[in-house]
């Protein structure tokens, strides 16, 4: 533990001063939704007015009714990485418990210190409250007695009052981009369904994609028969053998009362549930799941495990998801016969759509002061949802353009060709790329297309200044290699069409002669071998340090080369642009 601090805490000797203080207070903590950095600058705003010896901000943890350090000045690791305070242990837990400030101006003396450091003798303790919930407690101690006063109290609820809001939603925050990650695996898997017409094969790669999310021991897909009295086995997996299982009435087990009610049932137990139908002995816990289309039930697909509790909310809502895409799949393979002269002219259709993409999207790179650079595009289909685009200044500016359409296809490919023409309005009014995104967005929703939305990455070269300006809506950074080593930028945003009045931020890059920017998209990073591992950008890098001499249309060529390395099969489009800035 480090020396006891001889600073005293501040004392504001005017209100307004202190009305300055917590208003510089909220400012820092809107300027970020990243937790870490926000619960850093946290540590530093607390240290400036109440010092301490040893700084601990705990989040709480409602389904484990506990408190653990999320972020720490001065505690030993094990402390940090090992305590664990529930609801009314010690002085932290009993802040949190009585959502009230905790003030120990003598440990020594106080039966709820926890003895983490033998040198404390004086702690703070405060929970932080948002929507009424609690988000955690800050924690200061201090080796000197009576370090701490009423004031500092009043002043740490004060912080702590609006530190909570911030952590909560940056809590939020990474929520929903865990669940955007997820959804982005779905479609994914919803695609290679897509492409499947076999109904064996595709009820085999259903149960494999599936797998992949949730590790179960038993996998079914029943079929509703076309008289509606029972429901068919059409797939069935018992740790991972195929079996042939009997069909089972509707309504009946915990498969048919899903049908019938046409709502996901999910068992803890198969033990206590009058419905399970033993097929099994080693199965305890089940996740059955109605799978619709055009609000008709044409089937179940079924999840059971050994474990008894295993399939939770989040299994329940990944599944409820994944639900329409497997269910209109089936409902596809099912129809191939006759959709086969749909088939036929909606190809016609793509070829005459890929020969009007050729027009909208460049196919070589333009001439820009101080940068070469090349463009690579390869549709996972014959038109790409993918785009791009260039748009040059007269004073040598040039605005680059690199983003992914929701979806696959030509809906895809239609709604990236409207938002290029957009772009084409508005870039030459709006040059900074946090206004054009800015503006992008209030565009796309004016003209709300259901289902549909937009990544981009909007960047600005000047070659007067040799630096990058950037905005992102969602998608991926840029990678740069300079002397043999990988960097990303880091930008957050929205994904453009989702939601109004967003505000994008924006970062700059100071380039060096002889950087290479690489602009690359989904289709890239997120390839699959065979066996179901990404490509990922870890093994672009390495592609890239290790050719870093060639010219960027070699570079295309040679990254192109290693995706079919790694897979021949395309799941999604991709699209590259390199650029090497000038000697």
């Amino acid at each position: 533990m480090p020396a006891p601090r001889t600073k005293t805490p501040v004392q504001f000797r005017e209100r307004t001063d202190l009305l300055d203080f917590l208003l510089e207070v909220s400012t820092v903590m809107a300027e970020t939704l990243d937790l870490d950095a926000l619960l850093s600058s946290v540590a530093g705003i607390v240290q400036r007015v109440i010092p301490y010896d040893l700084f601990a901000i705990l989040l709480y943890n409602e389904k484990r009714k506990d408190l653990r350090i999320r972020y720490a000045v001065g505690h030993r690791e094990d402390v940090v990485r090992n305590l664990a305070i529930g609801l009314g242990e010690g002085i932290v837990g009993t802040a949190a418990q009585t959502r009230e400030p905790i003030l120990a101006a003598d440990t020594s003396l106080d039966s709820r210190y926890l003895p983490t450091s033998d040198a404390v003798r004086c702690e703070l303790s405060v929970p932080m409250i948002a929507r009424k919930r609690l988000v955690g407690v800050i924690d200061v101690q201090s080796a000197r007695k009576g370090a701490y006063s009423d004031y500092d109290r009043a002043l740490l609820r004060l912080i702590g009052s609006r530190v909570g809001a911030a952590i909560d939603n940056a809590q939020l925050y990474r929520r929903a981009e865990r669940q955007y990650r997820t959804i982005r695996a779905l479609s994914r898997i919803s695609h290679e369904f897509s492409s499947i017409l076999d109904l064996d094969e595709l009820l085999g790669k259903i149960a494999s994609s599936v797998r992949t999310l949730i590790d179960y021991n038993a996998f079914s897909i029943l079929l509703v028969d076309s008289d509606r009295k029972f429901l068919r086995h059409r797939f069935s997996l018992r740790y991972d053998e195929r079996v042939s299982v009997d069909n089972i009435p509707m309504g009946k087990g915990i498969t048919g009362a899903a049908a019938v009610g046409r709502e996901i049932v999910r068992v803890h137990d198969t033990a206590f549930d009058p419905r399970y139908i033993a097929t099994d002995p080693g199965i305890h816990s089940e996740l059955a799941v109605p799978l619709m289309v055009h609000d008709v039930v044409i089937g179940v697909m079924n999840l059971e495990s050994e474990r008894i509790g295993f399939f939770t909310e989040d299994h329940a809502r990944t599944m409820g998801l994944l639900a329409p895409s497997v269910a209109i799949a089936i409902e596809n393979a099912r129809l191939y016969q006759e959709i086969g002269e749909r088939e036929r002219l909606m190809q016609e259709d793509l070829r005459a759509a890929f020969d009007l993409q050729t027009v909208l999207l460049p196919q070589e790179a333009p001439e820009v002061g101080g940068l070469e650079m090349a463009i690579g595009l390869r549709p996972a289909r014959e038109i790409s949802g993918d785009l791009y685009d260039f748009f040059g200044h007269s004073d040598s500016q040039m605005q680059i353009a690199f983003g992914d359409s929701s979806g696959k296809g030509a809906a895809a490919a239609l709604f990236g060709a409207m938002v290029s023409g957009l772009m084409r309005t508005l870039a030459p009014r709006r040059r900074k790329p946090a206004e054009l995104m800015k503006a992008l967005n209030d565009a796309l929703v004016h003209r709300k297309v259901e289902g549909r939305y937009l990544t981009l990455l909007m960047m600005l070269w000047d070659p007067r200044t040799m630096s990058f300006t950037m905005a992102n809506a969602g998608g991926s950074p840029p990678m740069i290699c300079r002397d043999g080593g990988i960097s990303n930028l880091k930008a957050e945003g929205v994904p453009l069409g989702l939601l109004p009045d967003r505000e994008y931020e924006e970062i700059s890059f100071v380039a060096r002669a002889g950087d290479l920017i690489v602009l690359f998209s989904d289709g890239v990073s997120d390839h699959m071998s065979e066996s179901g591992e990404d490509y990922g950008s870890g093994r672009l890098g390495r592609i890239l340090q290790q050719h870093s001499k060639l010219t960027p249309p070699e570079l295309v060529k040679r990254i192109f080369a290693d995706l079919d390395e790694f897979n021949t099969i395309r799941f999604d489009d991709q699209t590259l642009i390199i650029m090497r800035v000038k000697q």
